[in-house]
């Protein structure tokens, strides 16, 4: 199994910033793709920005400009550097990762951090 631990979650103001970062542990696998989701209260899971082995980057429409993903590879971490931070982004952030043993291809989740932006 992949173990994945967030950290850097906290509560800013408006305008603010914040970075997330994801490390991966485990043994016997190979990472095929990392990335952020984030759900709010009453509302479904949504992707925020994923990123494969080979550096390939995709953001949702509403976080572009304003989010960056990045990667250390050798460390099996992702990064999520969020500037210009709206209350809308409040919201728990789940690190995902997506990893192959054996052959078989397997999706793992972190336990989340909670995201707050006030106004």
């Amino acid at each position: 199994q992949v173990q994945l631990v967030e950290s850097g979650g906290g509560l800013v103001q408006a305008g603010g910033s914040l970075r997330l970062s994801c490390a991966a542990s485990g043994s016997g696998f190979s990472i095929n793709a990392m990335g952020w989701y984030r759900q709010a209260p009453g509302k479904q899971r949504e992707l925020v920005a994923t990123i494969t082995s080979s550096g390939t980057t995709n953001y949702a429409d509403s976080v572009k400009g304003r989010f960056t993903i990045s990667r250390d590879s050798a460390k099996h971490t992702v990064y999520l550097q969020m500037n210009s931070l709206k209350p809308e982004d409040t919201s728990v952030y789940y690190c995902y990762a997506q990893y192959l043993r054996f052959s078989v291809r397997f999706d793992s989740w972190g336990q989340g951090t909670q995201v707050t932006v006030s106004s």
